[in-house]
């Protein structure tokens, strides 16, 4: 009995302050985890990142550092972490390897809501579809069709190319051509087109709507007419203008355009 009271006293003095360390730096680690990964959470709102991204982030960050404070712990019990540390390095590459498509949307995810080419409500054009955007999400961007469809569009189709925001800038411009007669005054034409403008509430003052020749045809004269109006109105001015141009040409006099062809005959 002796022998065995020994044998627990040394022991204890032997790895007893190795457990209380051990304990402590588990502790304490694992409270400077959880700060750590609130201070990311803080930070990401500060920068307005999407709040529904803040979560996710914070809390792989917080679980590679717990996993960290394991590690050193497990070594302070002179584990042979090596090995271990192998075998998550490991699991990680093959994980990473079989959803490398999935994990390549996700890296795509976080840099368009950390740089925000675009936001929530934006009209953009990317990967071929023109919407407003209803959602940015991890993995997609989801977007609404002039047509009221429903898009979504892969984050990694995204980054990787153009990405047109249309509405981006607040302003922009409505490029629209008419044809008239080959033979109708120039300056009687803008005069019409600039009437049917005015009578648009949407069209921006400044800067002018801008009404100039484009080109000649035979028995056609073509105008390129581009007013500016705020980026949500875009499909209600070129709607307008559409239409009440037409009303306005009728009402002073303007004839429409009629193809012709000029046939030479040899004597």
């Amino acid at each position: 009995m002796d022998h065995y009271i020994n044998l627990f006293t040394s022991m204890a003095v032997a790895y007893l302050p190795k457990v209380a360390l051990a304990l402590v730096t588990l502790i304490v680690g694992f409270w400077v985890a959880n700060r750590i990964a609130r201070l990311i959470s803080k930070a990401l709102e500060k920068n307005k990142v999407e709040a529904t991204v803040i979560p996710f982030l914070s809390s792989i960050a917080n679980t590679i550092m717990k996993i960290m404070v394991l590690i050193s712990v497990a070594g302070m019990f002179g584990i042979e972490t090596t090995s271990f540390v192998a075998l998550v390095g490991a699991a990680g590459l093959a994980i990473g390897l079989a959803l490398q498509g999935s994990l390549g949307h996700f890296a795509s995810g976080v840099l368009l809501l950390i740089f925000r080419p675009y936001k929530v409500g934006d009209l953009i054009n990317v990967a071929g579809f023109t919407g407003e955007v209803e959602s940015i999400q991890v993995f997609n961007t989801v977007l609404k069709t002039l047509d009221n469809k429903r898009i979504i569009v892969p984050n990694g189709a995204v980054t990787s190319g153009a990405i047109t925001n249309i509405s981006g800038q607040g302003t922009i411009r409505v490029d629209m051509i008419f044809a008239v007669a080959g033979d109708e005054d120039i300056d009687r034409v803008r005069a019409s087109v600039q009437r049917a403008a005015d009578a648009c509430p949407l069209i921006l003052k400044s800067p002018p709507v801008d009404i100039l020749v484009n080109g000649h045809e035979v028995g056609i004269m073509k105008f390129d007419v581009r007013p500016w109006c705020s980026s949500g109105h875009y499909w209600d001015v070129y709607s307008f203008m559409q239409e009440h141009v037409k009303k306005q040409f009728d009402k002073d006099g303007i004839r429409a355009p009629k193809p012709a062809m000029d046939v030479v005959m040899a004597k």
